[in-house]
């Protein structure tokens, strides 16, 4: 990365929304009782129902908290950094079975290897557990997630299996990659899967929504990061799909990392986009194609994602944070304007030309008006990442070639996928025997490359 780099006072950074460390549909599609026990069709509907239930309310109550976070936060790390002890108490002692050791975390026991010293609880929700621990090892701190009932439902231990195998894919420096798994002791009974990455400081979200300054700089450096690894990605054949604040790590350098892969698909999707379907992607961050089936969808939905998280970092609040579908699009149109009667009459969806047409006829937004500290070519920049047409949409490569980042952009940073994902897998009739034996597989593999590696470097 550039050696143009931002630093964050670390004692100012909120304390992490760590299930992010992992898909947060990976294990399942709510926090919520009301969304866990709705009836879906779909695994895009299930992680809708994610999304509007915990994703869109905590976006809307973040803010009231963030100082409070920030405060917990630092006490924290303060104590951790001092002492780097666990919370366990007296009463829940660590057992050592043989590399291995075992002790409970709310409830549930965790069984990992003896290197890691286990820290503190730092997320939990239906889908799992995170924790955070040290490597005695590297000394690294990680994040250690336990997937719990993995092979509860078939479309989980999918979407496991998919973010498993992106993870082990990439490698990328701000792309959040896999570090370590633990092998499943039974491997036709295992129901938990550990998998291990990088501890991170905070998210993007908690930073928008914290006191802290941020300057143009500092935005520069977010979005530089952001398109980066999607230049990396989409050379991969892979659309994230669910790109938003929460899904952006940062360190107190504020070097960035994207991760929930879990939602992930190819760049030639072949699936059906209706008027107002259900969708993956939180509602605030999703482009005007997905919500109106504009065609097939192209990697230019993530550069809209990334556009909006642009201008949520440059006025510190949500752009488009409809209430609805219906909502979402007329809060789209106050700011980018209509399209004209030509391009709505591509729409292909007859329901969604007919909403389009009549929709009050609205000219694009001055948006020196709307982000008044921005620079021109901030706004200029803004402008061509959200275009409502996806074909005059600003590409990646010319985002990154774009004026307001020349004072950063390095050529040297940008990085291309070795080769594309196979997402192969993603077609064919998976039973749950079927899938736990792939899940096992790829454990398997990556623990032994990762000591075939080991074993070159000494």
């Amino acid at each position: 990365m550039s050696n143009t780099k931002v630093l964050t006072p670390k004692e100012v950074l909120p304390t992490p929304n760590s299930e992010n460390y992992f898909s947060q549909s990976s294990t399942s599609s709510s926090y919520s009782d009301s969304s866990e026990n709705s009836s879906t069709s779909s695994e895009d509907s299930e992680s809708e129902s994610y999304s509007e239930s915990t994703s869109d309310s905590s976006e809307a109550s973040s803010s009231s908290t963030s100082k409070d976070e920030s405060d917990s936060s630092q006490e924290n790390s303060e104590s951790k950094e001092s002492g780097e002890g666990s919370d366990l108490t007296q009463n829940q002692e660590i057992k050592e079975l043989g590399n291995l050791i075992s002790f409970p975390v709310s409830g549930t026991e965790f069984v990992i290897d003896q290197k890691y010293k286990y820290m503190k609880k730092i997320g939990q929700g239906a889908y799992g557990i995170v924790i955070s621990a040290k490597d005695t090892t590297t000394k690294d701190k990680v994040a250690i997630k336990k997937i719990i009932g993995v092979f509860d439902r078939l479309t989980d231990a999918k979407r496991t299996l998919r973010e498993i195998k992106l993870l082990k894919h990439f490698n990328h420096e701000n792309i959040l990659c896999l570090k370590d798994v633990m092998i499943p002791p039974l491997k036709e009974k295992f129901t938990s899967v550990y998998l291990v990455t990088e501890l991170l400081a905070t998210d993007l979200r908690q930073i928008i929504n914290s006191e802290q300054e941020l300057s143009e700089d500092h935005v520069r450096y977010f979005l530089y990061q952001i398109l980066c690894a999607l230049k990396y990605l989409h050379s991969g054949n892979v659309i994230h799909r669910d790109l938003k604040p929460g899904n952006i790590l940062l360190n107190e350098n504020c070097d960035l990392k994207v991760c929930d892969f879990g939602l992930a698909r190819i760049s030639d999707p072949e699936e059906e986009n209706p008027l107002l379907t259900q969708y993956v992607a939180t509602r605030w961050y999703r482009s005007p194609e997905i919500i109106l089936g504009w065609g097939e969808y192209t990697s230019s939905v993530d550069v809209w994602s990334a556009g909006c998280i642009f201008g949520e970092i440059l006025n510190r609040s949500p752009l488009f944070p409809g209430k609805d579908f219906l909502d979402q699009l007329e809060l789209i149109t106050k700011i980018v304007g209509k399209p004209s009667k030509k391009e709505i009459n591509t729409l292909q969806n007859k329901r969604a030309r007919r909403y389009m047409k009549n929709l009050p006829n609205k000219k694009k937004a001055d948006y020196s008006k709307i982000f008044y500290n921005a620079s021109e070519e901030a706004l200029d920049l803004l402008n061509k990442m959200l275009q409502f047409n996806p074909q005059k949409r600003i590409s990646v490569d010319d985002a990154l070639n774009h004026p307001f980042l020349e004072p950063i952009f390095d050529n040297d940073d940008i990085q291309l996928c070795k080769e594309n994902f196979n997402f192969s897998f993603e077609k064919d009739k998976l039973t749950k025997r079927k899938l736990r034996k792939l899940i096992y597989d790829e454990i398997v593999e990556f623990a032994n490359n990762k000591e075939i590696s080991k074993n070159d470097d000494l």
